[in-house]
């Protein structure tokens, strides 16, 4: 257990990198971190960072689609806290995704 919650903090401290208004994966997140076969652990850490201060909400599928919605309080709040940084969604899908786009792999080596 102690190494995923290595893992995580980890997740943790890149996640709270990603500028307002853009957004990344959980397999940028999972690549960046030398495990790229781990996107569903970055999910399941954005699933565990209720109260820590890190924007989750910015983080997606590789299709940019709002997979861990469910997982936010509220019927919408991914979609509103994504909106209220100018990201446009519809349906679950970001909208101009290529462009919005934050590649940790690209932006912080």
């Amino acid at each position: 257990m102690e190494d995923s919650k290595n893992f995580f903090d980890k997740v943790y401290e890149v996640a709270r990198l990603i500028p307002f208004g853009r957004v990344t994966s959980y397999g940028a997140i999972a690549k960046y971190l030398g495990a790229a076969r781990s996107a569903r652990m970055v999910g399941w850490a954005m699933n565990n960072s209720s109260g820590k201060e890190v924007p989750a909400h910015r983080v997606v599928n590789r299709k940019g689609i709002l997979t861990g919605k469910h997982h936010f309080e509220g019927t919408n709040l991914m979609q509103q806290l994504l909106e209220s940084e100018g990201i446009v969604v519809i349906e679950n899908q970001i909208q101009d995704f290529e462009t919005i786009f934050w590649d940790p792999m690209k932006e912080l080596s």
